[in-house]
């Protein structure tokens, strides 16, 4: 059979392209010849994925707890991707921009708006029983979402809000790790009765600490504010980028904490001495905004909007108010 013009051009130019690289196409050819067809199930390597669920008790919701977090670390992992093209990419300009803060906004819109898996999806006396197995894993724990907080934000806004004007703009030598010592996460991860560090607080640093600091570093000029500001004056008054950002703002700081919040609210709520479900973690003070206050990009904002930052949320969903 006469191979057709089309197919003999394409040969040409494989030929080509590996004559470039010291290679034989027709090697590439035979292995071409010789592998098997691609089939959905090894491609996204489904089997491992679907083993990758071990529950420490043979209660049934603990499967809905694992898997939920699981798809949670998959969406912050695309996000980080996004992050990532945003920092490599050269002469960014504001379309781009535009579109991959988008992207990011539709991970965690997608999050938010499934959290009722969280809230309603599982058993109260079940919970209460599997996560007691777990301790002293939590949520906090999550070291994507902190890389997620870290690129999105000037480092010093990350700063718990009582030290935060302590600390200059301009990033200097030895700054970013005297502000590590101080992100608001930290106060989260306290004993309520005696002040001192949880176990959860000092496995996640012993195992992130130098990650974060390499991070904040590495993003001290690509983060999406300074990104922001590298722009033209004429694309920083971009409305779609500027409501992009503010989005992305309301959904890490705002809607996703208080979607733990309402989680936490549910299952938890009673004397925070005699629960220790979430590793110790001190979730009526950590997850509200507004005692922490945290806010990506505060001069996009309002004086009346940043003093009344989560108020809103709080009154509609908790506690039913229109």
């Amino acid at each position: 059979m006469e191979l057709k013009p089309d197919i003999i051009e394409r040969i040409k130019l494989l030929d080509e392209k590996y004559q470039a690289m010291g290679q034989s196409l027709a090697s590439y050819l035979d292995g071409l010849l010789y592998a098997d067809y691609l089939t959905y199930w090894d491609y996204i390597h489904l089997d491992t994925l679907l083993s990758l669920q071990t529950p420490k008790t043979p209660i049934p919701d603990e499967n809905i707890f694992i898997m939920y977090h699981q798809i949670t670390e998959l969406y912050f992992k695309l996000c980080l991707h996004e992050f990532d093209q945003l920092a490599e990419k050269e002469n960014l300009h504001v379309r781009f921009f535009t579109d991959r803060v988008t992207r990011i906004n539709r991970y965690f819109e997608a999050l938010i708006t499934s959290f009722d898996i969280m809230v309603d999806g599982m058993e109260p006396q079940q919970f209460l029983k599997f996560r007691m197995s777990l301790l002293p894993a939590s949520g906090f724990q999550s070291g994507q979402y902190r890389k997620i907080e870290i690129c999105s934000t000037s480092f010093k806004n990350l700063v718990a809000k009582d030290v935060r004007d302590t600390f200059s703009d301009d990033v200097v030598d030895g700054q970013i790790e005297k502000m590590y010592e101080h992100m608001y996460w930290k106060a989260g991860a306290t004993e309520l009765a005696s002040g001192k560090k949880t176990l959860t607080l000092v496995q996640f640093e012993q195992k992130y600490s130098r990650d974060f600091i390499f991070l904040a570093k590495k993003f001290t000029t690509k983060n999406l504010w300074a990104l922001y500001k590298s722009l033209p004056e004429k694309d920083q008054k971009n409305e779609k980028l500027i409501l992009a950002l503010r989005q992305l703002d309301v959904d890490v700081n705002i809607n996703w904490p208080l979607s733990h919040y309402k989680s936490a609210v549910r299952y938890l709520q009673a004397d925070p001495e005699d629960i220790a479900a979430t590793g110790g973690t001190n979730w009526q003070k950590y997850l509200p905004p507004r005692f922490q206050k945290r806010i990506f990009y505060p001069q996009l904002w309002s004086a009346d909007e940043l003093n009344n930052w989560g108020k809103a949320w709080v009154k509609s969903v908790v506690f039913g108010a229109k």
